[in-house]
């Protein structure tokens, strides 16, 4: 079953991406061949009478398109067209050429090539919005200390740190709720250096060093706090603070992962792939919806900023392309486009199949 749940979550997060780039491929009068969730052979399917366009769900559930003419397709794991697909470029090819992508102006292909991630980052806002409003809110005003196991005073309190202070800043990044208080104490305070929290005091702003101590899972270390804050008394105002705050902060956490992983604070063991996912995903649905629903939030956000990465073969590297067409006023070669692509998807497909086989390892 939560297999199953973890696939529905994958299916729906691919078909809002898609669906960004089918809405506005519409919009543009782009005439699209198919709509496709999944990779691999069809299973279901259905042709509209009225549009044409092929609506399809692939047996592999993992990736999506939205074919179109004049471009193979746009989306994450784009595949080649099938027979069929062909064969309907051939038969409309004549009656269809003001509508192709390739002859639309620059401004244009941008839209498309931007929507699909766009809608994932729209969907995270949605998503924190909703958890907003059935979650209880934080500030960041510390309430009360929770002394380790043994201890009479907390180690951050034996540093200074005081109930009423309201931090405002951990190593001068601002901080407005308890979800950013708290992942920054934990993502900063991964390592032996102290942290300054910048905190408001009696009306007055003071800075104070704690180092805080750490926690180890799976390899990577993380900061650990040992104070709770005051809740926050729920208005329109404070939830659509609280809901902003949060989007930021799951946009920053992705954000973070991205250049932990590059810098090599997180090691190959942390990166994950769908297989992987599955696993994260049937575990938080186990903990309740709450947690299944932050974490589709976090993947969708996921989705969209890793498909905005200026990187051939992706969302990105079509939108770079077109950047550099609306500042130079000239377009790419399509010869250097298409052998950027071509390379591009090889090295995206190859880290795939190592990051699966990784993951596979890790179930046994």
């Amino acid at each position: 079953m939560y297999i199953l749940i973890a696939l529905l979550v994958f299916g729906f997060l691919i078909f809002i991406h898609e669906l960004g780039h089918y809405i506005a491929a519409r919009l543009t009068k782009v005439r699209i061949f198919e709509f496709a969730i999944g990779m691999g052979p069809k299973l279901l399917w259905y042709e509209s009478k009225k549009t044409g366009i092929v609506y399809s769900l692939r047996m592999i559930p993992i990736g999506g398109f939205v074919s179109m003419d004049g471009e193979l397709a746009t989306g994450e794991n784009s595949q080649p067209e099938d027979a069929e697909i062909r064969a309907l470029r051939a038969r409309t090819a004549p009656q269809v050429g003001a509508t192709s992508l390739g002859i639309k102006p620059a401004w244009q292909r941008l839209i498309v090539h931007v929507a699909g991630a766009t809608m994932n980052l729209i969907f995270g806002f949605l998503a924190a919005i909703i958890l907003t409003c059935v979650l209880q809110v934080g500030g960041t005003t510390v309430a009360e200390f929770v002394p380790a196991e043994g201890k009479d005073v907390a180690y951050t309190q034996s540093q200074g740190l005081a109930v009423g202070d309201e931090i405002v800043a951990v190593n001068g990044k601002r901080v407005y709720i308890a979800d950013q208080l708290f992942y920054e104490i934990m993502h900063e305070g991964g390592t032996d250096e102290p942290l300054t929290l910048t905190v408001v005091r009696d009306g007055v702003k003071q800075d104070l060093t704690i180092h805080f101590p750490t926690l180890t899972e799976q390899g990577q270390s993380f900061g650990d706090y040992d104070f709770l804050v005051y809740g926050e008394k729920k208005t329109f105002g404070v939830v659509i603070k609280q809901s902003f705050h949060k989007s930021c902060y799951m946009v920053n956490m992705v954000w973070d992962s991205l250049i932990d992983l590059i810098t090599g604070r997180y090691s190959f063991e942390a990166v994950s792939g769908p297989i992987g996912t599955t696993t994260v995903i049937a575990d938080a649905a186990k903990m309740g919806w709450q947690n299944l629903f932050f974490l589709m939030a976090l993947i969708s956000v996921n989705l969209g900023i890793f498909n905005l990465l200026p990187l051939p073969a992706l969302d990105g590297g079509h939108i770079f392309y077109t950047l550099i067409e609306l500042a130079t006023r000239r377009r790419l070669p399509e010869k250097v486009v298409g052998i950027l692509d071509s390379v591009g998807l090889i090295l995206l497909m190859g880290l795939m199949v190592v990051v699966a086989l990784k993951d596979i390892f890790a179930l046994f």
